[in-house]
């Protein structure tokens, strides 16, 4: 399974009738240009997880922020690297330590 279709699982699975109405996931451009990420946490098993933030700022083509904060995991990449986003997240959220 790839990336995307794992995270089309991960949601699937967090819907329940009710959490899908308030979270989600949200994927938008951003206009320098780039891909901007955002994954609800609250109420799925990963609610309250910490991630050590990545900050990589190779150039103004070349560049990936992640980190959990405010309840999701948020991404900011440049257009090349959503799917690289996604597989981070994959990653993180298959950990065995969840502290």
């Amino acid at each position: 399974m790839d990336d995307v279709e794992w995270l089309q699982t991960w949601y699937q699975s967090c819907c329940n009738g009710r959490w899908e109405h308030q979270y989600g996931v949200k994927i938008e451009t951003l206009d320098n240009p780039g891909w901007n990420l955002r994954i609800d946490l609250v109420g799925t098993p990963l609610d309250g997880m910490a991630m050590e933030a990545i900050e990589s700022d190779r150039s103004g083509t070349d560049w990936l922020f992640c980190g959990v904060q405010d309840g999701a995991f948020i991404g900011r990449c440049d257009p090349s690297k959503l799917t690289k986003l996604i597989a981070i997240f994959r990653e993180w959220s298959s950990r065995k330590d969840k502290s």
